[in-house]
């Protein structure tokens, strides 16, 4: 009796290979992406890292892999972190302020809380603090829950040395993320009466929602005007706002996972507004005016825990 043996080197095995490479991908795509923009904060770098991980997955064997979301996420990580080496030296020339890039996101992003909270501009920038290492340890274990072992092999660490980092890192990010984390009703609120209270020049009202030590961050990246350096106190940051109060014609936005407004001039996005809210008070502005960093706020970008 004859007996065929299965041609897996011919045609038609390569596109079976070819195709169950790409379902695995795209499957895990969004939960890639949201791991490299939070270890980046920016989109388009996000992006750059994914083509990166697609070209180095797509000479893998998926038959030899037991995990393909861990062994993604592990390329991911890896080139996530040779990205944020370059990133670091980009920002050491940037001009003012750097803030994150603002994303688009659906409302299913903010009934997510902890997915909402590591993606808010205000979390992204406490991971800003931390060193490469260690934010990547921080976001690959309190955000994705991956196990230390796994963790581990992406960045190149012992598990040992990886639950000390994940220590170190909880402690740093726990002395200087939101003192209270506002529900998203709280924030909603807090976020119209300020916006009310910008657009009808109330200074008092203003006032009565910004925090004593609110900080107005304006990135700008020396491409259209925007404060050199922060602006610290309720008293500077209204009278900053107060001038610009004429021209400015707010309009609710999820950005991030929070309520934010947005600014458009001439049908065009001037300005993205993300804010910080703890107890009630506006505790932080983020004023994204850099025009490359607004691209992204057309349509929706989906994120994925």
């Amino acid at each position: 009796m004859n007996h065929r043996t299965r041609d897996t080197s011919g045609p038609a095995a390569r596109r079976d290979r070819t195709d169950s490479v790409t379902r695995a991908f795209v499957a895990h795509r969004n939960l890639l992406f949201t791991v490299a923009y939070e270890m980046l904060g920016s989109a388009a770098d996000a992006e750059d890292v994914l083509q990166e991980t697609w070209l180095r997955w797509a000479d893998v064997d998926p038959g030899i892999v037991r995990d393909q979301r861990a062994y993604l996420v592990r390329i991911t990580t890896r080139q996530a972190l040779s990205q944020l080496r370059t990133l670091g030296r980009r920002k050491e020339s940037y001009v003012g302020p750097w803030l994150p890039e603002p994303l688009l996101t659906a409302p299913d992003v903010a009934e997510d809380v902890e997915l909402a909270d590591s993606v808010s501009m205000a979390m992204l920038l406490v991971l800003e603090t931390l060193g490469p290492t260690e934010r990547a340890v921080f976001v690959l274990r309190e955000v994705f829950d991956l196990g230390y072992d796994q963790i581990a092999e992406a960045v190149g660490k012992s598990p040992a040395a990886v639950r000390q980092i994940a220590c170190r890192a909880r402690t740093h990010v726990a002395a200087r993320r939101p003192r209270g984390v506002a529900s998203a009703a709280e924030t909603r609120r807090t976020v119209e009466a300020f916006r009310w209270a910008v657009e009808t020049g109330d200074l008092q009202r203003l006032l009565d929602v910004l925090a004593p030590d609110v900080v107005l961050l304006t990135d700008g990246g020396g491409v259209v005007r925007a404060a050199p350096a922060p602006v610290v106190g309720a008293g500077r940051v209204a009278q900053v706002l107060g001038g610009i109060a004429a021209v400015m014609s707010l309009h609710p936005i999820q950005v991030n996972g929070d309520p934010a407004l947005i600014v458009r001039l001439g049908g065009e996005i001037d300005t993205v507004m993300a804010m910080r809210v703890d107890d009630g008070l506006v505790t932080g502005l983020y004023a994204v005016r850099n025009p490359e960093k607004l691209s992204r706020l057309e349509r929706v970008t989906p994120l994925r825990r």
